[in-house]
């Protein structure tokens, strides 16, 4: 297994190695301004965030001040929003008259398009982080919550009907029999609201008001029309959208470990 494992990794280096190389090829022949090649965005990259002295762990200014802000704020926002889709997802799904007067509700309000309430959130909660929280928090607490009801209503009937044989109180049966069989479907959620807080992190910081991240320098970038730096940013946000997720995988197969040795002493 663990072969089979380090066969994968070995070929998806290999994929991308071979793209990179497609890509700077195609785009060294075509010489265009506004398609750099890769080495050109790494050398960027490079300048502008990570040729700081050793003591900074080699980041520059422009990364302790754009990148790092953009992190807190998304880390930030994916808890809140993470802590409230879990609780009320978990209060939903244990309610059924609940989860059947308010799913017509939930499933209006997760259609709408997070980037149309963009006046909205600036007129409830003005320009600058407030805003930018809030924004993250409700763009990414639809998916957590959804999937936690589900979750919490697929629990197996017997693996409840066990927990009442056993005496077990309300609050035994949601940490030791409902909680780990939601698990699955929960940790869904989440992955889909990491990627997700990414992207709306970034959105929100094209915002007028804003005053440093990952997203005000992509607008300085195209408003100077400094196509490596907004190429640099680009690709920056795709190396931490990788990163994250194989981060959240990791702690994924972790827990559901536990979540399936759980199962087996329930079951």
């Amino acid at each position: 297994m663990r072969t089979r494992g380090m066969r994968t990794a070995a070929f998806r280096a290999l994929v991308l190695a071979v793209l990179v190389i497609v890509w700077e090829a195609v785009t060294q022949a075509a010489g265009s301004t506004f398609f750099p090649p890769p080495s050109t965005i790494v050398g960027r990259m490079q300048t502008m965030w990570f040729s700081g002295p050793p003591g900074t762990l080699f980041l520059t200014d422009a990364a302790i001040g754009n990148i790092l802000p953009s992190l807190g704020r998304m880390a930030a926002g994916f808890a809140g929003g993470a802590l409230a889709g879990v609780a009320l997802g978990l209060a939903l799904g244990l309610s059924v008259r609940a989860y059947d007067y308010l799913d017509g509700v939930l499933q209006f309000l997760r259609a709408i398009p997070p980037p149309a309430l963009v006046t909205v959130f600036l007129v409830v909660f003005g320009f600058g982080l407030r805003m930018q929280l809030a924004f993250i928090v409700f763009s990414i607490v639809w998916p957590v919550l959804l999937n936690t009801a589900d979750g919490a209503r697929s629990v197996e009937p017997l693996h409840l009907h066990t927990g009442q044989v056993f005496r077990l109180s309300r609050a035994e049966r949601l940490f030791r029999v409902i909680l780990p069989s939601a698990l699955p479907k929960m940790f869904a959620g989440l992955r889909l609201a990491l990627s997700l807080s990414l992207i709306v992190m970034v959105f929100s910081e094209l915002l007028p008001g804003t005053t440093n991240g990952i997203g005000f320098q992509l607008t300085e970038a195209y408003s100077t029309f400094d196509l490596p730096a907004m190429w640099a940013g680009i690709v920056l946000l795709g190396v931490l959208g990788y990163l994250l997720n194989e981060l959240f995988l990791i702690v994924e197969r972790r827990v559901l470990a536990w979540h399936h040795a759980a199962q087996q002493l329930v079951g």
